[in-house]
């Protein structure tokens, strides 16, 4: 039950749209890349703490506690259910999983202590640990994963967790008939579980393995097609993870107590804090101790501050992410493929990402992270910052500059809106000059998270700017551009080819037929793309060395809540 397969994860800003194109999109001149991306400033790299003996005295004092951060939480702590990626991060301490993913993309045992696939890969057969309980005490059993992937599969669910290129059978009966229950569920016993499903998917194991979530508790109200009952427990989570939530203070802290019913022990740290400290503030607080280990940007200044400090381990890595606008294609003017390449040509990315990372960053032109296994940038058009080719693009699309040096198009002048929740995002002042030198009126909008992620989800914007989840598998990039559900693809894109290549993506499991289905993909994007990719990072992240094994910590990967049941304090 892979959570959130939304763009909506740790944010500039966000965006959606939607197109609906009959026929394969016009290809664009361009020199198409020939050789893998130039990677070689873009390497993890780890720094040990010089000095770990210069730990600020906060920071030593904290003998029980554990201090991380957190942007901006929405305070809905249900998998499967939240909008907003901060609330992703949010559960991982409360909840666990039958299976998680390191960051090779490989599984590893969670609640689950094995599984096995069929031979025709339909059939998912999982083993839960003995004796597994939630946090407060009550058994954790196959019925309580049945419930579920019952409940991600209600006629009423408008969640982000995808079963369309999975189909658990019985689905058809159970969403539109009078079935109570997924036929191709069967709890064998208390720690076993088989599930049947109707296409071959390599996604199926990270889908059908996600959290787990009670059903004693969470569908004591439980009708099929109503799930509003749900809300009222938002905040109130009860899971099997390390951790358990003891308070939520929004817009300050959330709060997690050791949970003592954990299957692998109760953490050795007992509490846990995500404090709420915007990315401006974060370095002063790791300084002053009042955080114990936080995400620091992409600056080598900040690097050099961080080496300084003596007692703080800092880890460089890699992220397996990427930066973007996206573009609302149910906009009439956005639905032209040509204005969207258009916009990707006049806008100087490079700059955006100087700005940015100071070196710590690069272009992107790929819908995949260069860490990932079908990163290929073999065919793709690379677009390069072209202001002529824009505009000819714009006078081939109709938008035609007018005396006041406006393009304009049926008597009405090209105007878009960009939406941020950062005052300080780079990308404003830089498409605020290139657009208006292409005859574009560029008019930003700096909204706090909700109301960013409200009018995307709405369809309330024209142009917004985001970061994706993280990347595992490279279908994580692109499901959302193959579906028309239009609470997975806010953008609302659609082009039969690239629908076509993306469900060819998730239906073998052979990884160098996939590579071939993915580069060609990718091509296909970067000919009709569905938004403008800016960047990829390399991020610095850092914790006090007083906080053992806090590397395992700064992955990135599924095993969040794994590495953080492992932390300790030294002495």
């Amino acid at each position: 039950m892979t959570l959130i397969k939304k763009p909506v994860a740790a944010i500039a800003g966000l965006l959606a749209g939607a197109l609906f194109l009959g026929a394969c999109a016009p290809a664009v001149e361009s020199d198409p890349g020939t050789e893998k991306a130039d990677l070689s400033k873009l390497k993890d790299e780890f720094y040990k703490a010089s000095d770990p003996g210069k730990s600020p005295a906060a920071a030593t004092q904290r003998k029980d506690s554990f201090v991380t951060t957190i942007n901006k939480p929405g305070g809905v702590f249900l998998p499967g259910f939240y909008d907003n990626g901060w609330d992703g991060n949010a559960v991982q301490p409360i909840f666990a999983s039958l299976v998680v993913f390191n960051d090779a993309g490989e599984p590893v045992p969670d609640l689950a202590e094995k599984w096995e696939v069929s031979s025709d890969n339909l059939s998912y057969t999982f083993h839960l640990r003995k004796g597994l309980t939630f946090s407060d005490g009550s058994p954790l059993t196959a019925e309580d994963v049945a419930f579920t992937l019952t409940l991600l599969n209600d006629p009423a669910y408008a969640g982000g967790v995808d079963f369309s290129d999975i189909v658990i059978d019985g689905t058809k009966e159970f969403r539109k008939g009078s079935a109570s229950s997924l036929s191709g569920i069967t709890v064998v016993d208390p720690t076993t579980i088989r599930i049947v499903t109707q296409k071959p998917n390599p996604l199926a194991l990270r889908t059908l393995g996600g959290p787990v979530i009670s059903k004693a508790y969470y569908g004591k109200g439980y009708v099929k097609g109503k799930l509003d009952y749900l809300k009222s427990l938002y905040s109130k989570p009860l899971g099997a993870g390390p951790y358990a939530l003891e308070q939520y203070v929004e817009g300050q802290e959330i709060r997690y107590r050791a949970n003592e019913h954990y299957y692998n022990g109760k953490p050795s740290i007992a509490r846990v804090i995500f404090k709420v400290v915007s990315s401006d503030s974060a370095l002063q607080n790791f300084q002053n101790g009042d955080i114990d280990h936080g995400g620091f940007g992409s600056d080598p200044a900040t690097l050099k501050e961080l080496q300084g400090l003596g007692f703080a381990n800092i880890r460089a890595r890699v992220v397996s992410d990427y930066g973007a606008i996206w573009v609302n294609n149910k906009k009439p003017a956005l639905a032209d493929t040509k204005v969207r390449q258009a916009l990707y040509y006049g806008l100087d990315r490079q700059q955006i990402v100087d700005a940015k990372f100071k070196g710590l960053g690069q272009v992107a032109d790929v819908f995949a992270a260069p860490t990932q296994w079908s990163y290929t940038n073999d065919g793709v058009t690379s677009y390069g910052f072209d202001a002529k080719k824009a505009g000819q693009l714009l006078d081939e699309a109709g938008w035609k500059t007018q005396a006041g040096g406006t393009r304009e198009k049926d008597g009405k002048k090209l105007t878009l809106s960009y939406i941020t929740t950062k005052q300080d995002d780079p990308v404003i002042p830089i498409a605020k000059k290139d657009y208006k030198d292409l005859g574009i009126d560029f008019v930003p909008e700096v909204l706090d998270s909700n109301t960013a992620f409200d009018r995307l989800n709405n369809g309330d914007y024209d142009l917004a700017g985001f970061r994706s989840n993280g990347l595992s598998d490279p279908n994580d990039a692109v499901s959302e551009f193959g579906t028309t559900d239009p609470a997975i693809n806010v953008t609302g894109y659609s082009n039969p080819q690239v629908t076509a290549l993306i469900k060819k993506g998730v239906s073998t499991f052979d990884r160098a037929a996939r590579q071939k289905i993915y580069t060609e993909l990718y091509q296909k994007l970067s000919q009709d793309p569905p938004i403008i990719l800016l960047d990829y990072r390399k991020s610095l992240s850092a914790w006090n060395a007083r906080i053992q094994n806090g590397e395992l910590y700064t992955t990135g990967s599924d095993e969040a809540a794994l590495a953080l049941a492992k932390l300790k304090i030294a002495g």
